[in-house]
């Protein structure tokens, strides 16, 4: 089943490769949608795949990078909508 979700990591996830780690877990999950810094100093991530990745990719970037902490993410499941071609970091 296909799902879609709305994440926003919250912590020191800016300036420490979080969004290239989390890029790189959503690629090799075959996942679709995007991660992106917002100016609040929070990360904001959406990713659609099947929910079993969809899950797994939560717990990978729940860790992050060495460098990083994350402190806390906000998880919003939301309607599939399969509008992203591949993952990308913005």
């Amino acid at each position: 089943m296909q799902v879609r979700v709305h994440i926003l990591a919250r912590g020191l996830v800016q300036g420490v490769g979080y969004r290239y780690f989390v890029y790189n877990k959503a690629i090799n999950l075959t996942l679709t949608g995007y991660v992106k810094n917002l100016f609040s100093g929070d990360v904001e991530i959406e990713a659609e795949g099947h929910r079993s990745l969809v899950e797994e990719f939560i717990k990978q970037i729940k860790v992050g990078p060495r460098a990083a902490h994350v402190a806390d993410m906000k998880i919003e499941w939301i309607k599939c909508t399969e509008t992203h071609s591949g993952f990308e970091v913005q």
